[in-house]
């Protein structure tokens, strides 16, 4: 899931993502959680559609602090090259089921042609998703950026609960807070704003409860009042 920000539309975050295929006669491969699918610099050989499970993509830093660039969800494309090589690192936080396509197959004028636009249509938006939310880490307060966060999640693959929504989150706090360019600090600090003026609950570190998602909505928009 690449979460932005983007000045051009009242959703403070949007999600860029391609339909999900149908994985049937599709050559898939399944990781477990912890493992690498690609490292930083590798050869791109090979470009993956997530069918299931959550990726994370990160960069270090030159000082070495650790820059977490995105979370990919099914429906989500990875792996688009930089000059031939991937330019983040990619592995698993839970089982994850993707489909592989070569790049050489990709670039061929024999390939599948709707293939080929759907990966044209998500390499254009990862674009321009990853400027808006390079923007968005210098303009949000701590709080609008992890309510845009769990928004966002809310939306894309919050579980009802009720007449709540449940959200799974594998990502550790460090994580949501190098993907937002926060202390992990900060990051439990503003949950528990969250908790304590019950727009969230938290059911497990895991688990977050949506409480009043207007509420959380307005925060993720600026309103704060």
């Amino acid at each position: 899931m690449y979460v932005t920000a983007s000045p051009s539309i009242n959703d403070d975050f949007i999600v860029v993502r391609t339909p999900q295929p149908s994985i049937a006669k599709q050559t898939t491969i399944t990781i477990k959680p912890g493992k690498h699918l690609f490292l930083e610099d590798d050869p791109a050989d090979l470009i993956y559609e997530v069918a299931s499970g959550v990726l994370r993509l990160t960069r270090i830093m030159e000082d070495g602090r650790r820059q977490v660039i995105a979370f990919g969800y099914p429906g989500d494309t990875v792996g688009f090259p930089s000059n031939g090589h991937y330019h983040t690192d990619c592995d698993a936080l839970v089982p994850t089921t993707l489909i592989v396509h070569r790049r050489s197959d990709l670039e061929s004028a024999k390939g599948d042609p709707d293939l080929h636009l759907r990966l044209l249509r998500a390499a254009l938006r990862e674009i321009s998703g990853m400027q808006d939310h390079f923007m968005m880490l210098g303009r949000k307060s701590s709080i609008e950026k992890l309510a845009s966060f769990l928004t966002v999640l809310s939306t894309r693959v919050g579980e009802p609960l009720g007449e709540l929504t449940q959200i799974a989150l594998p990502m550790t706090r460090a994580d949501i807070a190098d993907f937002l360019g926060l202390t992990t600090e900060t990051i439990s600090r503003t949950f528990t704003q969250l908790r304590k003026s019950q727009i969230i609950a938290i059911d497990h570190v895991n688990t977050v409860i949506i409480l009043k998602p207007v509420a959380l909505r307005a925060i993720a928009q600026g309103d704060n009042d």
